[in-house]
């Protein structure tokens, strides 16, 4: 029983290293995070989730936030937009011509961006989570 004790503590002193791992993981690539627990359904999930989500959004040339803004909106914009992990990024290597909000689709798309982040950030905090030991 003794020399049980020092293998409990070393794996409870690796729990909040692992936890700030698979969340920063999980805001990176979306689904990473999971992939590193280990829960492959939600890994996918979520990939795809966030994937179709913020590829819609570039589709229909949504806007997206940058990180200096006038407006609380804007601000509010920027971190649901940057949720979404490496997918913030893509539209600055793919659409030079900008956002497109003049129709209703650049609109709508807009709107699928910034779910795009929210599902993630949702994403980040469960394998957050799991990885503590609070959610299986």
């Amino acid at each position: 029983m003794a020399t049980d004790a020092p293998v409990i503590a070393k794996r409870n002193d690796m729990v909040p290293a692992l936890a700030l791992l698979a969340a920063i993981a999980a805001w990176a690539v979306p689904g990473l995070g999971h992939l590193l627990l280990r829960r492959w359904g939600r890994a996918l999930f979520l990939f795809l989730a966030v994937g179709g989500l913020a590829l819609a959004g570039y589709g229909m040339r949504g806007e997206i936030f940058g990180t200096h803004s006038s407006d609380p909106f804007g601000a509010l914009g920027f971190v649901a937009d940057a949720c979404s992990g490496a997918f913030y990024f893509l539209p600055r290597l793919l659409e030079a011509s900008g956002p497109d909000v003049s129709r209703a689709a650049g609109d709508y798309g807009t709107r699928f961006l910034a779910a795009a982040g929210v599902v993630n950030l949702l994403g980040v905090l469960d394998a957050y989570r799991i990885a503590c030991g609070r959610k299986s």
